[in-house]
C-alpha cells in the first residue's frame, strides 16, 4: 500500500512539474523583451514578453571576450539566445532581432548550437543601462574562433534588444 502512495505522489509530482514547466507565467515587471512569430508558448496574446526578472530565471552563462566596442576584453552574462528560444518553443529557422532604435537584423538560429550566443543582461557583473548598450545585447563569444571575429557576426550583436520574431 506504502509503495503505491508512493508511485502516484511520484506521478503526481511529475505532471505538475512537467505543467509547471511548460507554463510561461507574464511579466509582472516592465517587460524587457518581446518574442513573436512562430512559438508555441505565449503570455501576451500571440507574443511572449519577458521581464528582466525572467531573463534571470533561466540559466545563466557568461564569456569574457573581446569585442570592437570595447577597449579591452568584457565579461557578459546572461542566458542562451538557445535558451530564450527554447523558453517560448519556438520553431522557425531564423530570428529577427529588433533594436530600441528600431535597427533589425536576421540571426540564423543555427548560430544557437553552433555558438554560445548570449542574450547578455550583465556587463562586467553590473546591470547595462541603455546608454551601455543595455538592457539586453546578444554577444557572440568572438575569441572562441576567428570565423567570429568578422562583419557578418559583429552586426548580429544586436544592443539595446526590445524584440524577437521567430520566422
Amino acid at each position: 500500500m506504502k509503495r503505491r502512495h508512493f508511485s502516484a505522489l511520484l506521478l503526481a509530482t511529475g505532471l505538475g512539474l512537467s505543467s509547471a514547466a511548460i507554463a510561461l507565467k507574464p511579466p509582472t515587471e516592465r517587460p524587457v523583451l518581446t518574442v513573436s512569430g512562430k512559438i508555441g508558448l505565449k503570455n501576451a496574446g500571440d507574443k511572449a514578453r519577458f521581464d528582466m526578472k525572467m531573463m534571470e530565471a533561466l540559466p545563466q552563462h557568461s564569456f569574457t571576450t573581446r569585442t570592437p566596442w570595447y577597449d579591452k576584453p568584457m565579461k557578459f552574462t546572461g542566458p542562451l539566445l538557445a535558451d530564450v528560444l527554447a523558453a517560448v518553443k519556438a520553431s522557425g529557422t531564423t530570428v529577427s532581432a529588433v533594436a530600441i532604435n528600431d535597427y533589425k537584423i536576421n540571426i540564423p538560429v543555427a548560430d544557437t548550437t553552433r555558438h554560445k550566443v548570449i542574450v547578455a543582461r550583465l556587463l562586467d557583473d553590473q546591470p547595462m543601462p541603455v546608454r551601455e548598450k543595455g538592457p539586453l545585447f546578444v554577444v557572440y563569444p568572438f575569441d572562441d574562433s576567428s570565423e567570429l571575429r568578422s562583419s557578418t557576426y559583429y552586426e548580429r550583436s544586436i544592443w539595446q534588444l526590445k524584440a524577437l520574431d521567430v520566422q
